[in-house]
């Protein structure tokens, strides 16, 4: 089975201000609908990377913690 997830990212110049996963239907009227309430803005739908997701949290801490 395929996953049928997308990614829906409204965008005001290079900063995303809503970032929304859903199913391919729930998107598709997500992004119509942030399309008429943006409609200066441009509005991305495409799929899911998977291979971002599935990545494996890293054992070993990347930084130290501040006092």
């Amino acid at each position: 089975m395929a996953i049928r997830e997308r990614r829906v990212r409204v965008w005001f110049g290079e900063h995303v201000v809503a970032d929304y996963v859903a199913d391919w239907d729930r998107a598709a009227l997500y992004a119509e609908a942030m399309s008429r309430r943006f409609a200066g803005l441009q509005v991305t739908n495409e799929p899911v990377d998977s291979s971002l997701m599935s990545r494996p949290v890293p054992s070993e801490r990347l930084w130290e913690l501040v006092p």
